[in-house]
């Protein structure tokens, strides 16, 4: 077992095969690529990346082949030394594999997905309790579900801490996601969850009422709009930070992994939320979830240059 793990992730990991162009193809016209890359992604995939980049000790559960993808996807994890230990390697090709299409002038994406990429869930017998338990902090993102659910449940019983990534949406969120959101702490989610998960259109009255069902902080992210926390005691507004925006990819997954970081620092909620923006800012002004994560050091003093100094 890795020793002093401060946060476990459970989810998806995937290989992220990244074409920035300012068209779409069609099957009458193809289109020019301006850029071209490889890189690992994935909601809890990433958001561990940016918590192992800031400084903590991480290790990841999830699922990868044995072919040249799945080594891709997780050679970015390797470099900034996350324990993997723990990771189930299903023989054959990778089933993880993302197209990302990323508009060159705005930095928006669209996500295809490549085959069926839950066909091999991890199963509950794969898990090591003590293994999951022996972290501070579980970071889910609702991929393995029977497997998420499992965990969470140790870590309350631990009296440990389980985050969540609830992503965004523009419908209902479904009855999975509601079960699992009883035993997390900590969610943050992206743009339409709050009204998704509770049929209220008012994102302060949404959160309050997410708060009911199990977490003590609730956290949306809304992109260029930025962030708004609620809690039983406080609700607050974070704008983003501005820069030049070249891939959003990500963004939100970067914002979790860093949220985590701000937890272990021991900051406060508004120092969390401004930290958090800030690695998601600096992550956008490059191509690629995980290539634009920036260092600890390079956050402060970008937060710095803005006037913003962090215990």
């Amino acid at each position: 077992m890795a020793e002093g793990l401060q946060i476990v992730g459970l989810g998806m990991a995937t290989l992220d095969v990244l074409l920035r162009l300012k068209e779409m193809p069609t099957w009458e016209c193809g289109t020019r690529i301006e850029e071209f890359r490889f890189d690992g992604g994935g909601p809890v995939g990433t958001a561990m990346v940016a918590s192992a980049k800031l400084g903590a000790k991480v290790g990841f559960i999830g699922t990868a082949g044995t072919d040249k993808s799945a080594e891709l996807k997780l050679s970015s994890m390797v470099d900034v030394s996350i324990d993997l230990s723990h990771l189930v390697r299903h023989e054959g090709a990778d089933d993880q594999i993302i197209i990302v299409h990323v508009h060159a002038e705005t930095g928006e994406r669209m996500f295809c997905g490549v085959g069926n990429i839950s066909r091999k869930p991890l199963q509950i017998e794969e898990l090591d309790k003590d293994y999951i338990t022996s972290a501070d902090y579980l970071h889910l993102d609702g991929f393995h579900y029977d497997c998420a659910i499992q965990s969470a449940k140790w870590m309350k019983e631990a009296g440990k801490t389980v985050t969540f990534d609830g992503g965004k949406t523009n419908g209902h969120v479904g009855e999975g996601t509601r079960k699992l959101i009883e035993y997390v702490d900590v969610l943050i989610t992206g743009s339409g969850f709050a009204k998704g998960l509770t049929g209220i259109s008012d994102l302060k009255e949404a959160g309050k009422e997410a708060l009911k069902m199990g977490p003590s902080i609730f956290v949306e992210t809304l992109g260029e709009d930025g962030c708004y926390t609620i809690t039983a005691d406080e609700e607050f507004h974070t704008p983003a930070f501005k820069v030049d925006v070249v891939d959003t990819t990500g963004a939100g997954d970067v914002f979790h992994g860093a949220y985590i970081v701000g937890l272990l620092h021991g900051w406060n909620l508004r120092e969390i939320a401004l930290f958090s923006s800030a690695v998601s800012a600096l992550k956008c002004t490059k191509l690629g979830g995980r290539s634009g994560i920036p260092t600890f050091d390079e956050v402060m003093g970008f937060l710095g240059d803005h006037g913003i100094t962090l215990k």
